[in-house]
């Protein structure tokens, strides 16, 4: 047992509760979205949520920047609570001088623009300088609210858990945090030549961590990975993994032939296809290798072969923005690559029932969105065995998990593959009925149970405080 003693502001000592905290326990004890109450009446759902994401916003296309997964999760997980009664207010920094302070972006989801620095889109590394405007500026919108406005918050990456944390104090209410990546996690498995994150981003998720009412990890890797590397406390971490939007993103009779004709790529041959941002970090470089290792060891299957690299430049891969181009040419695979823009709308699941198969060759990943939309479409994935991957593809299953980065493996892995249709066949099966497990509505249902629990907690804390320090004065009276 541990207890924690503070001070409180009027310099009388008081003991919170005490908490039994087993740090090497095993988190599949952990909450699994489904939050532990008191009582058998669950508490209400929250009316009206505050969204934070201070560094990208929903409205930005995934694939590009600093727009991905999180973008997805935040809009979908958004217009499902809305869907199911609550209203959900996203905050995030406003990039342009001409855009609304606030934006519908579907029914009961705002979107609210938060001056804070220049209208301009700024890296991740020069956010920690505009957070004291952004947190302001939420801080304002909140007080020409009535008083008891906004339920809970719900913060998404540290720099928004450091506004989350603030606000959380400022205005009474439960923070959930979800982290969506981790500093610690990502520098143990960096990409050659890849920028270590800094300290400073390491104490702000420290800090956030243990001040959260609640922290959702997106997989048990992940929860496992916030008690082992960053001390949380195993009963506040619950694991509510992402989902898919099975209507858009699913099989099509004929849909192959038809895919590839919409995006101009051959009608016959194999396609392998990567889609996402252009960083070290999702190794698009792997694969380009992986294509020279099997022209090599497999000149006729090479032959055969379009890879396709959806995305656009981001984190380190702007300081060289042509350099996947460039690494094509040197390897000698050009005439085997097809470079395309983020793809938008149909264009994107049109990508992945165009491709034999897909492949997520990250260093490392919280989840993996792009490999659950790719087997929802019925498209095997070749994965990298890292972080979410582990669950999103199962292994054998729905799509195959390399054990490293090595090109020779990699090679090995799609060659084989590419020429085994029945495999592939067996695989594509698999891969639709894996997905099938995984919906934002499933997704949505469990963040609400999630947030009863903070909800709970909060209100609980606080009658432990007001009996605490109801006890203590009438130890003073006396």
């Amino acid at each position: 047992m541990t207890c924690c003693s503070e001070v409180c502001p009027r310099g009388t000592p008081s003991c919170r509760r005490q908490q039994t905290v087993t740090k090497g326990a095993d988190v599949a004890e952990m909450h699994t979205g489904v939050a532990r109450q008191r009582g058998t009446q669950p508490w209400p759902a929250p009316r009206r949520i505050a969204t934070l994401s201070v560094h990208t916003s929903p409205l930005h296309q995934p694939g590009t920047g600093d727009a991905g997964g999180m973008n997805v999760y935040i809009v979908e997980v958004a217009r499902r609570l809305a869907d199911a009664g609550v209203e959900v207010e996203i905050f995030t920094r406003a990039t342009a001088s001409d855009l609304p302070p606030v934006v519908e972006m579907a029914p009961g989801v705002l979107v609210r623009h938060i001056t804070s620095g220049p209208f301009e889109g700024l890296s991740k590394e020069e956010l920690p300088a505009q957070l004291c405007a952004f947190t302001t500026g939420v801080l304002r919108a909140e007080a020409a609210r009535p008083p008891g406005y906004y339920d809970l918050i719900h913060s998404h990456y540290w720099l928004s858990g450091q506004v989350g944390w603030l606000a959380k104090e400022r205005w009474g209410v439960p923070l959930v945090h979800t982290a969506h990546t981790l500093a610690k996690v990502k520098n143990a498995r960096l990409a050659a030549g890849d920028r270590p994150e800094p300290k400073a981003r390491v104490i702000g998720e420290e800090q956030v961590i243990a001040e959260a009412t609640r922290l959702v990890a997106n997989t048990r890797a992940e929860a496992r990975d916030l008690v082992g590397s960053y001390d949380a406390d195993p009963d506040r971490v619950s694991v509510v993994e992402p989902g898919v939007d099975l209507e858009r993103f699913r099989p099509q009779p004929g849909g192959t032939v038809a895919a590839r004709r919409r995006l101009g790529l051959p009608e016959t041959g194999y396609v392998v296809a990567f889609a996402g941002r252009i960083q070290p970090l999702k190794a698009p470089d792997v694969l380009l290798r992986a294509v020279a290792e099997l022209r090599r060891r497999d000149p006729a299957t090479a032959d055969q072969l379009t890879v396709v690299i959806a995305g656009g430049p981001s984190g380190s891969g702007l300081d060289r923005p042509t350099g996947l181009i460039e690494l094509a040419a040197s390897l000698g695979v050009t005439d085997r690559v097809r470079f395309l823009p983020p793809q938008t709308g149909d264009d994107l699941p049109a990508l992945y029932r165009a491709a034999d198969l897909v492949a997520v060759p990250s260093y490392n990943e919280s989840f993996g969105l792009v490999a659950l939309e790719a087997q929802a479409c019925g498209t095997p994935v070749v994965a990298a065995a890292v972080g979410g991957l582990v669950t999103a593809v199962r292994d054998g299953v729905s799509g195959l998990l390399v054990p490293g980065h090595d090109p020779t493996d990699w090679a090995r892995r799609l060659g084989d593959l590419l020429r085994a249709p029945a495999r592939r066949a067996q695989l594509s099966r698999g891969a639709v009925r894996h997905a099938s497990n995984f919906s934002w509505a499933r997704t949505a249902a469990a963040l609400l149970d999630v947030y009863r629990g903070a909800v709970a907690d909060h209100r609980h804390r606080l009658a432990s405080a007001l009996t605490g320090e109801a006890a203590t004065l009438r130890a003073c009276a006396h």
